[in-house]
């Protein structure tokens, strides 16, 4: 097979929540403790740092693993989704898992697969681990993919937990309420492994602090403690939270002794995209007009994006959008503006919403615009749409920036 052979048959065979939504959702880690133990317990050869959260998981991940590669660690990084390429995914130092290894890792285990029809997460957390062993890293940077008590990464014990924030996403799977979904990703909280909290929030504290306690686990909020904030290379205002948490976490990390200095820490913070490869937040992709992408897509993630667009100059705003089928529009419609134009669009996947349903449904929240066959056309048209002057904005979905990226 080759490996575009192989993501065919991955794609194809094994269920992919990013792409197809609550069918492939499984509440359930038996499938991933049967890998493991077919694997040979890769998750025990390598030391860690587990980060869960509704928003800025992935920025602090490329942050953390960013200054640890500053201070001369061999570093994994796994995060979700991919933008481009599945290799996005699994990094050491920021250079993606060879295709050789994608190819012969599905080869090797592909029997398994089809005895136990393992999820796509599943199998792609197994392929991680399993390369991070053989690679023999110094430390894995690992974003949980969904929630944390039951997401397929949480059978790593960590030498840091941590929880960037909490808000009311993937409700249907974690829960209806901040409490609830704070109850699931505090699950990551593991006995005598303390843990970084992104953002004090007062309906998640109790729930944290309680979780904690059970533990025995030290408990920081790194909100409460960081005053100050490095520069970074992550453009945009919010990412000043991610900035506190991703410290707090190196923090941590010396605290067990692990040897970063001040200058590691600078560096790695104003090299997270050269080092890591990062993709998607708020990156420019020219001037003139100025055209920017971000993966934001849910209520908080867009609420910071917006800010940050009402930092920006410009004569008009044309706005890319696209969403997935189940995106509850009521909870971010009335953070878009009214003043802008929209290209609806739909992104290409089983999962995407049609562009006339959304701009249908749009309309009720006074958003105009009109609908384009494919994102790509739907940019171009702003492209030619647009003057100097303006601004464009391509969002809604991590699927629509990863089309145009």
């Amino acid at each position: 097979m080759t490996y575009q052979d192989t993501l065919d048959w991955m794609f194809a065979q094994l269920p992919m929540y990013q792409r197809q939504g609550k069918t492939a959702f499984k509440k359930d880690l038996s499938n991933t403790l049967k890998l493991a133990q077919h694997l040979k317990h890769p998750e025990q050869n390598f030391k860690s740092v587990h980060i869960a959260g509704t928003n800025g998981k992935g920025s602090t991940s490329h942050m953390v693993a960013s200054i640890l590669q500053e201070a001369g660690y061999k570093v994994g990084l796994y995060t979700s989704p991919h933008l481009k390429d599945f290799r996005e995914r699994i990094r050491i130092n920021g250079i993606p898992a060879s295709k050789q290894f994608v190819i012969g890792f599905i080869k090797r285990n592909r029997a398994f697969f089809d005895a136990y029809t393992l999820s796509f997460f599943e199998m792609t957390v197994g392929m991680a681990f399993d390369y991070f062993s053989k690679q023999k890293v110094d430390i894995a940077v690992v974003e949980v993919g969904m929630g944390g008590r039951l997401d397929s990464t949480n059978i790593l014990t960590p030498e840091v937990s941590v929880i960037t924030n909490i808000g009311l996403d993937h409700t249907q799977f974690l829960g209806d309420t901040l409490k609830l979904i704070a109850g699931e990703k505090g699950g990551i909280i593991k006995p005598n492994v303390p843990v970084v909290i992104g953002e004090t929030q007062k309906e998640t504290q109790p729930v944290f602090d309680a979780l904690a306690k059970v533990n025995t686990s030290k408990i920081v909020y790194a909100d409460q403690v960081i005053d100050s904030v490095y520069a970074s290379d992550m453009i945009g205002s919010y990412q000043s939270k991610n900035i506190k948490t991703a410290l707090q976490t190196v923090k941590e990390l010396q605290c067990k002794g692990y040897v970063v200095s001040k200058e590691n820490i600078e560096k790695g913070f104003l090299s997270v995209v050269e080092n890591t490869g990062l993709l998607g937040r708020w990156q420019i992709l020219q001037q003139l007009p100025k055209v920017v992408c971000d993966t934001g897509h849910n209520k908080e993630g867009l609420t910071y994006v917006m800010q940050q667009l009402q930092k920006e100059d410009f004569k008009h705003l044309h706005i890319v959008f696209g969403v997935v089928k189940d995106k509850d529009l009521s909870s971010i419609a009335d953070l878009l503006p009214q003043t802008a134009t929209y290209y609806f669009c739909k992104p290409n996947i089983p999962r995407g919403k049609n562009a006339e349903t959304l701009q249908h449904e749009l309309e009720a929240f006074k958003l105009k615009g009109a609908c384009y066959n494919s994102v790509n056309e739907a940019y171009k048209t702003a492209l030619e749409n647009a003057t100097k002057d303006d601004f464009i904005f391509i969002g809604g979905s991590t699927f629509v920036v990863a089309e145009i990226i």
